[in-house]
């Protein structure tokens, strides 16, 4: 084996075997990683210049990597997350060749402890409930793509789900009758099971019938389609939710930032779940969470509750009793302070 051909040879095996058979990666994350080497492998051809058919792993070392990443953030000017996801694409290159030919240990060791570069703790972007409420009164009804449309924005909000998991929806993972429930796909081919609303129930079990979906030939079908009768994009569904962000803010802007995210939908069923009261544990199997460390995040960000639960761990006093101003020695020691 020639220096010039290991590098091909062990990319096809790490992205048809190593990843699908031996991590069990899901389609959509072994997509990433291919698309991550392919961004490197540009990368190197066209700052490095180094032909892509000429790239062996002699030239994949740790200082190639990082001018790489450097070149994520300074010229395309990725996020620190989606710096840290090619990263992660990288290092599973590094560690599937390892098992491949130990020879490579010296070179693996040393991209192996790039570190993963730490990003600020953010605060998730919500809506309010009267923000979900007026954005779910904008379709016409009347019309089937918007009906469709308020399906699908109902659904992703009663079960907090994950943009791709809307995505691969099929007919057959969702129950409408009672206790009517909602099969979701997730991260790692994980699956979980959550219940759903009555509301939620009869725009679904409507929008499933008017479109002949209930049949046991339909089963696998996707749920939702464009117009194309295909599967929508991340794009698409991005595309619905501003549409009516955008009508309502015509009515009122107070509610809704100038763009959103089909993942604040998630985020906004989780804080006002948190607000309800249901326990943090509860709406981390909801979202699919492995931690409920994860789910924390949404605890930090609620001031309401954080207030709600100090009070409530208080004691009261009565204010109008001001005997401690008659207290000369208190006065003093609190201005000496």
């Amino acid at each position: 084996m020639t220096r010039t051909t290991d590098f091909a040879i062990h990319l096809k095996k790490y992205l048809q075997v190593y990843l699908p058979g031996i991590q069990g990666l899901s389609q959509n994350t072994i997509y990433s990683y291919r698309d991550a080497m392919t961004l490197f492998l540009r990368y190197c051809e066209e700052r490095e210049k180094i032909k892509i058919d000429k790239f062996s792993l002699d030239h994949f070392n740790k200082d190639r990597v990082l001018r790489f990443l450097e070149y994520l953030e300074s010229d395309l000017k990725y996020s620190i997350s989606s710096r840290n996801q090619r990263l992660a694409a990288i290092h599973a290159f590094w560690q599937f060749l390892l098992r491949e030919d130990v020879s490579y240990l010296s070179l693996a060791q040393e991209i192996l402890n790039i570190p993963m570069k730490k990003k600020p703790k953010t605060i998730p972007e919500y809506l309010s409930l009267e923000g979900v409420k007026l954005l779910l009164q904008q379709p016409n009804t009347s019309k089937a793509n918007e009906y469709r449309d308020l399906a699908i924005m109902t659904l992703m909000y009663d079960t907090g789900a994950r943009v791709q998991e809307i995505i691969d929806l099929k007919v057959g993972d969702i129950r409408t009758i009672s206790p009517p429930t909602v099969t979701l796909h997730g991260k790692g081919d994980k699956t979980r099971c959550v219940p759903i609303m009555k509301e939620t129930q009869a725009v679904i079990q409507h929008y499933l019938e008017y479109n002949d979906l209930l049949s046991v030939q339909n089963r696998s079908s996707p749920v939702f389609t464009n117009k194309y009768h295909e599967p929508f994009t991340r794009a698409g569904l991005t595309y619905i939710l501003n549409k009516y962000a955008q009508r309502a803010n015509g009515m009122d802007k107070h509610y809704f930032p100038e763009h959103i995210h089909p993942h604040m939908l998630r985020h906004s069923r989780a804080m006002h779940l948190l607000q309800a009261g249901v326990n943090l544990i509860y709406i981390r199997d909801i979202l699919g969470h492995v931690s409920v460390t994860t789910t924390e995040i949404y605890a930090r960000a609620d001031d309401e509750t954080k207030r709600r639960a100090i009070e409530a761990a208080s004691p009261t006093f009565d204010a109008s009793n001001k005997q401690w101003e008659d207290n000369p020695k208190l006065l003093e020691w609190l201005k000496s302070l």
